[in-house]
């Protein structure tokens, strides 16, 4: 009686043993889980705030000190900051010195991947952003919307000249391969540097700038063969098309 109680006691040892590693496995496994999506919510976290997808935009560009931010952004050098912070906690920004200023950057191109899948699926998801774009950017149809692919063949056949018309610490930080710097702050003053009897394709910052589109409608009232590019150097230089830029300024820290 004895050796059968005895046996049975064990059965239910080695049973409770592997419920209780069950338990703790499956309490491993929850910890983990819990743990692993709080660090990817640190990114959402970081991002959830318009003021900060502005400046990755911004910086999608290339480096920029907060002073340069501050004033883009129309904030104050203090809330700039603040942001950046927020930004460089999540590990979205890198900061290099040079001399007394501190130059921010994006970490690197999967961030501006996420900066751009998460305005593609608003643009999707969100009428909001659909009416706002419709409302500031009406005219942007009647421009002749080049796409990048296009454009790559046109440079390959060099029927084309390409205007970056941001400013030009932009495009000396980074620029489609080949492309003329033209500030539009430039462009009146400059015209005649512009051939009449070649077509012309003119890109700026992305999607949301109007550098680009207000250098069309310029050159259209001045009798140039102009159209608009789809985009802007980000997303060509995110497609792996050919782009030049000045290593002095991929910093490193």
């Amino acid at each position: 009686m004895n050796h059968q109680f005895l046996n049975r006691y064990q059965h239910l040892d080695i049973y409770s043993s592997i419920r209780l590693n069950r338990c703790m496995a499956s309490s491993e496994k929850r910890r983990f889980k819990d743990e692993l999506y709080d660090q990817f919510a640190r990114l959402a976290k970081a991002m959830a705030s318009g003021r900060r997808l502005e400046l990755i935009d911004l910086l999608a560009q290339g480096p920029r000190t907060v002073e340069s931010l501050a004033e883009e952004t129309e904030q104050t050098v203090a809330n700039t900051s603040q942001h950046l912070q927020v930004l460089r906690q999540a590990r979205l920004v890198e900061t290099t010195r040079r001399g007394n200023h501190i130059h921010y950057r994006l970490a690197g191109d999967h961030v501006l991947r996420l900066w751009t899948a998460l305005r593609i699926t608003g643009e999707a998801r969100l009428a909001e952003i659909g009416s706002l774009v419709q409302t500031f950017m009406s005219d942007r149809g009647a421009l002749q919307p080049v796409s990048q692919a296009e454009l790559r063949r046109q440079l390959e056949d060099g029927r084309v000249i390409v205007l970056d018309v941001r400013p030009i610490s932009e495009y000396n930080a980074g620029h489609i391969a080949g492309a003329r710097s033209l500030p539009i702050d430039e462009l009146n003053s400059r015209l005649r540097e512009l051939p009449k009897s070649r077509r012309i394709v003119a890109y700026c910052r992305g999607p949301y700038c109007v550098f680009a589109d207000e250098a069309v409608m310029r050159l259209r009232a001045s009798g140039y063969k102009v159209a608009l590019l789809e985009g802007g150097f980000p997303e060509w230089k995110l497609r792996g098309f050919p782009v030049t830029t000045d290593p002095s300024l991929v910093l490193q820290n």
